[in-house]
């Protein structure tokens, strides 16, 4: 199993610690979609796992990805839990994984896993500034089966709890919404930044 991290062009330093500590950095323009492909191309295993520095794994999750590429999934994505404890909060986090399960597209909070030989065929994630990730899983579906993995990723509430628990709430479904309705991803992402 190889471990790439991406340093997203930092000034901290913390591209020489993870380099000092063994692992392979790779830099990439800052950016999710290039900062990804970046890391993909510096891996070399059969299936790719796009994990967020926010987010946590369950322990058997490479197992839970090894059984799904076995038996036949191009991709997939685990249950999200946000790393609160306010009911409403629980609720967005099981809204989100609902909607990804009914719909077979996560977002990157959710660790997506994809076969290299699927993702080389999608040529990667697309250059987009916001909904990377949501467009290589509405892509991916076209070769074949993306699953929603029984185990349960936790991620940051940061967002949430920095810019109101509504607000947040009301600003995602909006974006999406545009999204959806064909805005730019461009113009967009001057949105979503306002609420990182």
């Amino acid at each position: 199993m190889d471990v790439v991290v991406v340093d997203g062009s930092s000034s901290d330093g913390g591209g020489e610690l993870i380099r000092d500590s063994g692992l392979t950095c790779v830099s990439a323009p800052r950016g999710r979609a290039s900062q990804m492909n970046a890391g993909a191309g510096a891996g070399r295993g059969d299936v790719i796992l796009f994990l967020h520095a926010d987010t946590e794994l369950p322990g058997d999750a490479c197992a839970q990805i090894e059984a799904a590429a076995s038996g036949g999934a191009v991709g997939g994505f685990f249950r999200v839990r946000l790393d609160s404890q306010r009911p409403l909060l629980r609720l967005v986090s099981w809204m989100i994984t609902t909607r990804s399960g009914l719909t077979g597209v996560a977002t990157g909070d959710q660790a997506i896993f994809v076969t290299r030989e699927a993702f080389m065929l999608l040529g990667g994630f697309p250059p987009l500034p916001l909904f990377e990730d949501v467009e290589l899983c509405t892509r991916l579906r076209a070769l074949g089966e993306i699953v929603r993995l029984p185990g349960t990723v936790t991620t940051s509430a940061r967002r949430w709890e920095n810019h109101g628990h509504w607000r947040t709430i009301l600003w995602m479904w909006l974006l999406r919404a545009g999204y959806t309705l064909g805005l730019s991803p461009r113009i967009l992402a001057r949105y979503y930044e306002a609420t990182r």
